[in-house]
């Protein structure tokens, strides 16, 4: 009767430790993958950010920026031709 007792227990025992190396493994793939979906977020969105960020205007000589805006009423056609030779 002991020998199946202690066989019934070593038994027990190896299921339960196997279920809690199990679980420990499986809480640490879950946790690795919510790091790498948080990592592939915040990529995403600094690269949103980049793609969002204002091209840089045209500047004059004096340091100013040029408005091509030209419906805006400190449009400055001279300006912006000016700008855009420089550019060319």
């Amino acid at each position: 009767v002991l020998r199946y007792s202690a066989l019934g227990a070593g038994i027990f025992y190896g299921f339960t430790h196997q279920r809690s190396i199990t679980a420990a493994e499986k809480a640490a793939a879950a946790q690795r993958e919510y790091e790498h979906k948080q990592e592939l977020i915040n990529k995403a969105k600094e690269a949103y950010a980049k793609s969002k960020q204002p091209v840089s205007a045209s500047s004059t000589p004096s340091g100013q920026t040029v408005n091509q805006d030209p419906m805006s009423p400190n449009f400055d056609i001279e300006a912006y031709f000016s700008a855009l030779l420089a550019k060319a």
